[in-house]
């Protein structure tokens, strides 16, 4: 029986739960002996010009080792867009919490005292706090540019020509409001230059190899000259991926006083400095016939980009993914990115995928409002059939496989759809002032879609031992315990056996990491590759030993012994004795799987509420979830990536949200005001299986670790929105928090205290 498929309890959970994680905070390792500590003093305003720094009295401070501005760096600023970024503020800051000095002290505790004796002049700009006060141009973060627009993809002209024919247009403007990724570790970063000249950086992120060659590029050194360390990782969300700008400044500093410098943040500094997510404003156009069927559908994106435009792939990302599980005749899209005084945006748990599917499933539910029939039905009007695949999409995406139709049908009968219509029907009518609400998502996104591969490298030791280099990043996720299993099923190697490393560039010199649910369709196939190889030489090895044929040898899986095929009595071999006759006393392949194409995972949720209509609480009452991802290496692995998307998902939906005043300070800098999701205000999730495999990777497995976070969300605003319907409302932006409900039933007059 194959191990591949079974319920394995993660091998890395054992240290996480008894001894704890080593995060980059509890490093204590000799190269870090005697580390200074560092602080950035951070601008309290959004948009000022600096009229000059005093760090006099900041230098003098007891402990001080040294206080820094960008005149001291001297290093070219950075630019992941048309923008060039400072690694400190130059001039003009352009958001609360823009690094704007760094201190280094001896001792931690003296980093507030003497951070708050930097003394900066502001002089205030008007603030630019929004999408709308950015298309107005009244103000200008770059007046160079003439403009706070900094990239625009498609037509700068819609053609209405394309609702030609349709019996009905709808048109909705909606928000997919800033979000934080809000990791239960923080940010941290601990630098030490060896009397090598090699720059070590412990570092919490998603992408070893990635902050390696960031942070070569940007001190002016070459990539050898860097070695960076990811620890344990206390949660990434697309939010770590390769190092932060304070990082290349705490590498500098480390260099200038020649000595290691450590660094971690605050959970306030997190919440307002970390890159934000989402942050989108779409508006949809979807028209068609009254029978269910689309004919035409347009989404016009517009991205904040935040202060500096350091990733401007999310726009385009949501266009490439604009219609969703759907066969719509003609298609346009069309994004625009401003900046504004606001914290950055860059990837998060989906990154422009979850935006599209939240934009064309309200869509849908809007249009199937406006012809007066079921939701569910317009949807298997519309779907991409089976028979269909390989999906070229409008907009320039290839699905490979797909069953959008079964996948709903699956979740509405795992839920009793009909018997809960008629449960709201009866509500409705007999006056009851909790509502129930229903709301359904049927979604596609891509996962390892940058187009890169991955590195794999197994060792085989002479005592039978395995070893694995993953270029793959593991942060929580239990990808360690899937690729052993991988090994495990492939070698006949028993899991207790095997080990596998990741996250030192100095052991994975080359490598992709973690992001856009990547892992194990690029990392596990790499993985699978090496495995393979490995097995290949051990069967030349092997018919050496046994004196036969390498064609007439087999490996026993079930006891991992290597045997001449059709004569299991005859003598056998073990891993450890072939790994003895090999070179170097080991068997060993390292590769790069660079064959793996994007794949689209699927799926199809439905989420009931309940609204209390006199106090607009909105209760999550249940979720079920179909999420297709293909072949499933550990169930207790796959059900973890679930429940945690449905979570996300969910509380985007119903409380999560970044805020800003008109004059650019953020309102939600602490947990006590950014609503932050807990197992309280959640229901057991209900998920149901579906496994349809792609052949566009050597395990037939796609991406989960954002999926279930891209159904959940327009899932659960459906719900609310679906709830308050029979009282007039028609849209309400997210999040569904109970004073939006409340304000929504105050504007309709239909609320249940009038």
């Amino acid at each position: 029986m194959s191990i591949v498929g079974t319920r394995v309890v993660r091998q890395e959970d054992r240290n996480l739960i008894t001894a704890g994680g080593t995060y980059v905070d509890d490093l204590r390792v000799d190269a870090l002996s005697g580390a200074a500590h560092a602080v950035f003093v951070r601008s309290p305003i959004a948009h000022a010009r600096i009229g000059g720094i005093d760090v006099t009295e900041a230098k003098a401070a007891p402990g001080v080792l040294g206080v820094f501005t960008a005149a001291d760096l001297g290093l070219d600023p950075h630019a992941a867009g048309p923008l060039k970024e400072p690694w400190l503020a130059d001039g003009v800051v352009r958001y609360v919490g823009e690094p704007v000095a760094l201190v280094v002290t001896e001792e931690r505790y003296q980093l507030a005292d003497a951070a708050e004796l930097v003394d900066v002049d502001y002089d205030p700009l008007e603030a630019v706090a929004s999408i709308d006060a950015a298309l107005a141009g009244e103000t200008l973060l770059y007046p160079e540019t003439g403009s706070n627009i900094v990239q625009v993809n498609g037509a700068e002209q819609f053609d209405d020509a394309i609702f030609e024919g349709c019996d009905v247009v709808v048109t909705q403007t909606i928000a997919n409001q800033r979000v934080a990724p809000a990791p239960l570790e923080v940010r941290g970063a601990s630098c030490a230059w060896g009397e090598d000249g090699r720059l070590t950086v412990w570092l919490s992120s998603q992408n070893a190899q990635i902050a390696r060659m960031q942070l070569a590029a940007s001190l002016g050194v070459g990539e050898e000259s860097v070695r960076v360390i990811t620890p344990d990782v206390g949660g990434g969300f697309g939010a770590k991926i390769g190092a932060d700008p304070e990082v290349t400044v705490l590498g500098w500093a480390a260099k200038r006083l020649e000595r290691p410098v450590r660094w971690v943040e605050s959970r306030s500094e997190n919440l307002t400095s970390m890159t934000h997510g989402r942050a989108q404003q779409n508006t949809v156009t979807i028209g068609g016939k009254r029978d269910g069927t689309v004919l035409a559908y347009r989404l016009d994106v517009i991205q904040d980009a935040g202060a500096y435009p350091r990733t401007l792939f999310l726009p385009t990302l949501t266009e490439l993914m604009a219609v969703g599980v759907y066969r719509f005749p003609k298609v346009e899209t069309r994004s625009r990115a401003v900046v504004t005084n606001t914290t950055p945006v860059s990837a998060y748990r989906g990154a422009g995928r979850p935006e599209a599917t939240a934009a064309v499933e309200r869509a849908m539910d809007l249009f199937a409002t406006e012809i007066g029939r079921d939701p569910a039905e317009v949807r298997r009007v519309n779907f991409i059939r089976p028979d269909e695949f390989p999906y070229q999409t409008p907009t320039g995406a290839s699905y490979d496989t797909g069953e959008y139709a079964a996948a709903l049908d699956k979740a509405l009968e795992a839920a009793g759809y009909t018997g809960l219509r008629a449960e709201q029907r009866r509500r409705r009518e007999a006056g009851d002032p909790v509502e129930l609400g229903l709301g359904i998502a049927t979604y596609v996104e891509i996962t390892g879609g940058d187009g890169g591969g991955e590195s794999g490298r197994v060792d085989i030791h002479p005592d039978g031992s395995v070893v694995a280099w993953t270029g793959s990043s593991p942060h929580g996720q239990g990808l360690g315990t899937s690729l052993a299993m991988l090994l495990a099923d492939r070698l006949g190697v028993p899991l207790d056996k095997i080990t596998v490393r990741h996250g030192d560039t100095d052991e994975v010199p080359k490598g992709i990491g973690t992001f856009g649910s990547r892992s194990l369709q690029l990392g596990g196939s790499a993985i699978r590759q090496a495995a393979d190889q490995v097995i290949a030489q051990a069967r030349e090895l092997a018919a050496e030993l046994l004196e036969a044929a390498p064609d007439d040898l087999e490996l026993d899986v079930e006891r991992g012994v290597w045997q001449v095929r059709g004569a299991p009595s005859s003598t056998v071999l073990s891993w450890a004795q072939v790994a003895e006759r090999a070179a170097e006393g080991k068997l060993t392949a390292d590769v790069w799987f660079g064959d793996g194409k994007p794949t689209f995972p699927f799926g199809a949720h439905l989420a009931v509420v309940e609204v209390d209509t006199e106090t607009g609480k909105v209760e999550l009452r249940r979720i079920v979830a179909v999420d297709d991802a293909g072949p499933i290496v550990n169930p207790l692995t796959f059900r973890g990536q679930r429940h945690g998307g449905l979570a996300q998902g969910a509380a985007q939906a119903l409380m999560e949200v970044v805020t800003y005043d008109d004059d650019g300070n953020p309102t939600t800098a602490t947990l006590a005001d950014y609503s932050f999701v807990t197992a309280a205000e959640l229901p057991d999730f209900e998920l149901v299986d579906m496994t349809t495999p792609t052949d566009r990777n050597l395990l037939g497995v796609k991406g989960i670790g954002e999926a279930a976070t891209i159904g959940s969300t327009p899932a659960v605003h459906n719900a609310v929105v679906d709830a308050l319907a029979a009282r007039g409302v028609k849209h309400l932006d997210m999040p569904t928090t109970p004073i939006r409900v409340w304000a929504a039933l105050e504007e309709t007059g239909k609320g249940s205290a009038q």
